[in-house]
């Protein structure tokens, strides 16, 4: 069994991505995971803070390099597609090239970069979202999304700034705004655009009920760590994305 170490970069008042993130990987039978942290200071989640936290970047990443990480997530969705569409492309260039300066031989995964990604893998086109963000950065995500020849048919924002409070959204808010979209013709469910906002208990739930793929940045976080670890993307109740023999089975 193969052991690889992962580093999360993650906005200081997030708590959901190293519990997620880990929760899953934890379900690999063939490999075990440690995870390293390094921390970006942001509260409110609002544009000019996201754009401060990510001016923090480069800290962690030569944090990471130093502990010798085998895969890094960079787990703030909304902190690069808020910059602009194609934004996850110039980031992870960035990170590459500042980990190679460091001799540093990880795979990098940003969460906006994984979640278009991870609906390429589902063969998605038509796509549903619960977000928990105000309104104008939620329109951000939406736009981005479009700009990847995403056609999202239908979405919510939850309106939530305080950060910690997104991490403390009850489940069944989020399922109640997804039974609330309209998902006619849609071909996947993005149920948590966020990597702060809780999904794990939700994804194969939401796939049942609601009859089409769910993923949530999350679990789109998780399959291109494995994808990237060389490591197969079968995770047992983790939804469509992370099934063997699903679509994204044969779109790896």
């Amino acid at each position: 069994m193969s052991h690889h170490r992962v580093g999360l970069i993650v906005p200081s008042s997030n708590v959901t991505v190293e519990t997620e993130i880990p929760a899953l990987l934890a379900r690999h039978r063939d490999a075990t995971f440690s995870f390293h942290g390094s921390r970006m200071r942001m509260h409110t989640v609002s544009p000019e803070e996201l754009a401060a936290m990510n001016d923090q970047r480069g800290r962690c990443v030569d944090e990471l390099a130093d502990a010798g990480v085998d895969a890094l997530l960079y787990a703030c969705l909304v902190a690069v597609m808020a910059q602009g569409p194609g934004e996850h492309r110039r980031v992870e260039s960035e990170v590459a090239a500042q980990l190679h300066e460091r001799s540093a031989d990880a795979d990098l995964v940003s969460s906006a970069g994984a979640l278009v990604d991870a609906l390429g893998a589902l063969g998605a086109r038509r796509i549903a979202l619960v977000t928990p963000y105000v309104r104008p950065l939620a329109e951000r995500v939406v736009a981005y999304l479009e700009a990847e020849e995403l056609e999202v048919a239908d979405w919510v924002a939850l309106e939530v700034a305080d950060n910690a409070e997104v991490g403390a959204i009850p489940g069944e808010r989020v399922m109640d705004a997804a039974r609330g979209l309209d998902l006619t013709g849609v071909d996947a469910l993005v149920i948590s655009a966020c990597v702060q906002m809780p999904s794990l208990p939700l994804v194969e739930r939401a796939e049942q009920e609601l009859g089409l793929p769910v993923l949530s940045a999350a679990t789109a976080g998780a399959f291109c760590l494995l994808r990237g670890l060389g490591l197969a993307p079968d995770l047992p109740d983790a939804g469509s994305l992370l099934r063997a023999g699903s679509t994204a089975a044969l779109h790896r």
